[in-house]
């Protein structure tokens, strides 16, 4: 099978394009050239690579057209960010290909009302990256329901992995954060410290891209989470990376308004998303229709990028 992968390099590629080697796709990788798989496996010696700018192939209008030429089966679009990008990969491909797969966000539904959150919610996302996500998927599920196009949709969680970092239990990316629960340092934490994170380690996404190629049929005109099957609190996520640290977690809590002022804006910034979001999404669909379950719980996920970073000196323990 000729699979296309778009932005197959990142995260989610370092997983999932070996383990397409390995079930035996033709594969290509297209992305813009800037960097490698987060780590190295020798599968990768049978990829093809193509350099592309997408942002300025969509702006020319010839992105589509190129995957196209490529002729392939299917089509994993890991990169696309915007309706118009994805408007144009899809009228470039409709009756091309047996399957295009889209990886959304669970930012898609926007802040948690009942939980575990299923697919079905209804859609109120906040924030630009949320709502064009959302748009996105309004308008593939629509072109499945009306036109047939094959299409899935992936919905990833806090992605982790060695060789980045994860959110952290503050809810922003500072590795300060980590240091000062290796070394048994007060950490402040906002509000309660009860909201919540999803984290999913990389291969457990690409494994829901791969469970769906494989359940085509079922799979087609539905989105699925690719989460944790828990969710962890923010004060049980710092609990849980202190008693891993073998130090006892010393915690403050502050109301969200104040621990922002405290905050570089950044941080500030991320805080407040992951705290306004608190996603806790479910991964039943994913079990009844594909047969999937994630092999990481959420502190796996995220212990695998940590241990990542005190292993190679990013974390002062």
């Amino acid at each position: 099978m000729r699979t296309v992968v778009i932005g197959g390099t990142g995260h989610i590629g370092t997983y999932l394009v070996p383990r397409l080697i390995r079930l035996g796709h033709d594969v290509t990788v297209l992305s813009r050239g800037e960097r490698t798989p987060y780590h190295s496996d020798g599968t990768w010696k049978n990829v093809e690579f193509v350099q592309v700018d997408r942002a300025a192939e969509d702006a020319a209008g010839t992105f589509g057209r190129r995957v196209a030429d490529l002729r392939p089966d299917v089509v994993i679009d890991l990169i696309c960010f915007t309706e118009d990008s994805a408007r144009q990969l899809t009228e470039a491909v409709e009756g091309k290909i047996q399957h295009l797969l889209h990886c959304g966000t669970i930012w898609v539904h926007g802040p948690s009302v009942s939980v575990p959150t299923r697919e079905d919610a209804p859609r109120k996302p906040f924030g630009d990256y949320g709502k064009q996500k959302a748009a996105i998927e309004g308008y593939l599920l629509a072109k499945a329901r009306r036109d047939g196009f094959p299409v899935t949709i992936v919905h990833p969680g806090h992605i982790c992995g060695p060789g980045w970092t994860p959110v952290n239990p503050a809810g922003n990316f500072d590795l300060a954060v980590y240091e000062k629960l290796a070394q048994g340092h007060d950490v402040l934490l906002p509000n309660l410290g009860l909201e919540t994170l999803n984290p999913v380690h990389a291969d457990d996404v690409a494994g829901v891209f791969l469970a769906a190629i494989a359940s085509r049929s079922t799979a087609i005109g539905e989105s699925f989470h690719a989460v944790a099957s828990d969710a962890i609190t923010l004060r049980g996520y710092a609990h849980a990376v202190a008693d891993w640290f073998g130090r006892p977690s010393r915690l403050g809590f502050l109301p969200i308004g104040q621990l922002q002022q405290q905050l570089p804006k950044l941080d500030a910034a991320a805080t407040w998303d992951h705290v306004e979001h608190s996603p806790h999404c479910s991964m039943e669909k994913a079990a009844r229709l594909l047969d999937f379950r994630p092999r990481y719980s959420a502190f796996e996920a995220a212990l695998s990028g940590i241990s990542w970073l005190v292993d190679n000196g990013k974390i002062a323990t």
